[in-house]
């Protein structure tokens, strides 16, 4: 199979034109419910991609939860969104969940956003969405933005059913994980950073074979976007000359 590759280049965005692109007067934007956790999906790039439903969720919610709220007050500028923010992620989400729950149910409203794409994917969200579902408060996961998806469709293999690994172990039951992998015959998407993406290729290679098709996408909706499809051994020597940058999906054909 011959390596092929699929850049998409974004001509500027003028985003001055998303400026104030959700704001209606108070009388006619959506009902916010008090004593209810929003999760809502945030781009994962290029910033036209996040709906009118979520900027007016982040607009009239009391507070947002952000996994970085360096990275996410530059979205929330962008639209001008003034609501309080607080950090929440995987090194301090464990002793938060309980007081957050607590505020929840004191009627405060919440919104829970991570960095890029949706909560809870491969990033944080499920602890407290699970707290909040045993203490019986309403828990609304809006739709969005999540890098897997167009990365699977772009790859061009069986989409009708596939599995999501998200990211492998860095250590411990890496490579056994990967042996089972191998047996599956459903498409597998993985992500992986560039710090472990050539590694990830190599081990690849060595359990499922060299000729097996896979396809990486990179940099998604970003101004250089790239796919590259190849077999996994095509793959492993293009980032071997080629030094791996932004965040990667993989995506491996399942076992025929």
């Amino acid at each position: 199979m011959t390596i092929c590759f699929a850049r998409f280049i974004c001509q500027r965005n003028d985003l001055s034109l998303f400026q104030n692109i959700y704001n209606p007067p108070k009388n006619k934007r959506l009902q916010i419910d008090p004593s209810t956790l929003y999760v809502v999906p945030t781009p994962i790039g290029n910033l036209a991609d996040i709906t009118h439903r979520s900027l007016s969720v982040l607009i009239d919610v009391e507070l947002i939860l952000c996994e970085d709220t360096r990275v996410s007050r530059k979205l929330l500028n962008h639209y001008d969104i003034d609501t309080p923010t607080k950090s929440y992620h995987m090194h301090n989400e464990h002793r938060m969940v309980d007081g957050l729950v607590e505020q929840l149910q004191q009627g405060l409203s919440m919104a829970l956003i991570s960095d890029a794409g949706t909560p809870a994917i491969s990033d944080p969200g499920f602890l407290l969405v699970r707290a909040c579902l045993q203490a019986g408060l309403s828990v609304i996961a809006l739709p969005g933005p999540t890098a897997f998806i167009p990365a699977l469709i772009q790859s061009g293999f069986p989409s009708d059913r596939f599995v999501f690994e998200g990211f492998l172990p860095h250590k411990k039951g890496r490579k056994s994980r990967l042996t089972q992998l191998a047996k599956e015959n459903k498409t597998i998407v993985l992500y992986e950073s560039p710090h472990r993406i050539l590694k990830t290729l190599t081990q690849c290679v060595e359990v499922m074979g060299p000729d097996r098709p896979a396809s990486i996408s990179r940099e998604l909706t970003k101004a250089f976007e790239e796919t590259i499809r190849g077999t996994l051994e095509e793959l492993e020597a293009h980032f071997t000359v080629h030094p791996p940058k932004g965040e990667f999906v993989l995506v491996i054909q399942g076992k025929l």
